[in-house]
């Protein structure tokens, strides 16, 4: 009688996690060398050539508590905190800290760089003051659609297939929350119809990457075009022939959470945003824990990186594909609602504006995780948020808005190459699998 084979489960497959290696010379060298440069142009740059004045930051945000303002010296703190970003660069030049170290690296330099740039703008001389509350509730306004577009970014690569179609699924989000809100009076059903247009876009990605293998990142700008194509007929055709009937969904009023949202900063910050918001902190806590605490997420990862070994276990390669690229284009599409019916109400032409783009950048900037997109979203979303207040300072209007608009890419580009390390995007992240 011949022994029984051991039963393999598909949860055993074994899946490659990011193995951390010692920082080389060269992240070493390209790392330190970034932070000794940012250290010098803040204490140089913002410190020193700053004028008289002090720097001034208020944490009201409306609150029945309000705590004091902040008063630092215009000059001296740029000076201080150039000082300790050059200090952690020549560390990273002679010994290197641990690569899972580097966004938090990238992190420390960026906060002083960007509060030393502030108390420079702020000492021209004039009274002025930063509203840190209202500066960080529009970061988290603008990060939104970036950070649900980055969410899908990661979901779909941790199954394998790269969705560049993340613009084309905001768009068309935007798009359908618009229409059908209008015509159903209703914006509940526009947000509802937004999901499930990104969905259905995320669909038409799945199709032909999946079953007809199409070379994705071919794929995902052909889908952007005809997105952009076909939302830029249809507001022609429709929404300004008839704006009345086609394009006046209204927008979503805030909803502020009772008790939560009296909390002095946190809570005009994080309990006074729309029904939007709160599905993204939903979504940004349920993708974590489901694609690295659930079985469903250990099959996911398993066929991002080992399709054919995980197939060989029994996992539905396909199967698991289908569903994650269809869910991902569903949380661009809530995105693309936000873009329209959950800013301004009505639809414009091109109104995701390369943001799918972005968060693509986020998605590899955040090394593939939902958290790490989440802070590259909001670093973003924070530089964006800069450019309309910055001209409001003494002296603000001294700086290029093209100049903010480039800081967050240059900060992607020295953490990926400088303290990202030997992290890699999923193994089979664009490659097809035989049907």
């Amino acid at each position: 009688m011949s022994a029984a084979t051991p039963q393999v489960r598909p949860e055993a497959v074994v899946v490659r996690e990011v193995v951390e290696q010692p920082a080389s010379l060269r992240q070493r060298v390209v790392g330190g060398a970034a932070l000794v440069l940012t250290g010098a142009v803040t204490a140089l740059g913002w410190g020193l050539g700053s004028g008289t004045g002090d720097a001034t930051f208020a944490f009201g945000g409306g609150t029945a508590v309000r705590l004091p303002d902040l008063t630092v010296p215009g000059t001296l703190t740029p000076v201080v905190l150039g000082a300790v970003v050059v200090l952690l660069g020549l560390f990273q030049l002679a010994r290197g800290f641990r690569a899972r170290r580097g966004p938090l690296l990238v992190g420390v330099a960026v906060a002083c760089f960007m509060v030393s740039f502030l108390c420079w703008a702020m000492s021209g001389g004039q009274a002025a003051t930063v509203d840190v509350v209202a500066l960080l509730r529009q970061t988290l306004f603008l990060a939104t659609p970036l950070i649900l577009g980055a969410l899908a970014g990661v979901l779909g690569e941790r199954s394998g297939v790269v969705n560049v179609a993340i613009e084309g699924q905001l768009l068309t989000g935007a798009f359908t929350a618009a229409l059908v809100g209008s015509l159903a009076g209703s914006l509940g059903a526009g947000v509802v119809g937004g999901v499930l247009s990104g969905a259905l876009v995320g669909w038409l990605l799945a199709v032909f990457a999946i079953r007809y293998r199409v070379n994705q990142v071919i794929l995902g700008v052909v889908l952007n075009a005809a997105a952009l194509g076909f939302t830029g007929w249809a507001y022609k055709a429709l929404m300004q022939s008839d704006t009345a009937r086609y394009n006046t969904p209204g927008v979503l009023q805030p909803l502020p959470v009772p008790v939560l949202s009296e909390i002095p900063v946190l809570g005009p910050l994080l309990f006074e945003g729309n029904v939007v918001v709160y599905l993204m902190y939903v979504l940004i806590v349920a993708l974590q824990v489901v694609l690295f605490r659930t079985r469903w997420g250990l099959r996911t990862r398993a066929v991002g990186e080992h399709p054919k070994a995980a197939a060989t276990l029994g996992v539905p390669v396909l199967g698991i594909r289908y569903v994650n690229v269809v869910v991902a284009g569903a949380i661009a599409g809530l995105g693309g609602a936000f873009l329209s019916v959950g800013t301004i109400g009505p639809f414009t032409e091109n109104m995701s504006a390369g943001k799918g783009f972005i968060a693509l950048a986020a998605v590899i900037f955040g090394r593939w995780t939902p958290r790490g997109a989440v802070a590259a979203s909001l670093l973003f979303g924070f530089f964006a948020a800069l450019q309309t207040l910055v001209g409001v300072l003494p002296y603000g209007s001294q700086v290029p808005a093209s100049f903010l608009s480039a800081l967050p890419y240059l900060a992607t580009l020295f953490a990926v190459a400088g303290f990202v390390g030997r992290v890699k995007a999923p193994a089979a992240s664009g490659e097809p699998y035989p049907a």
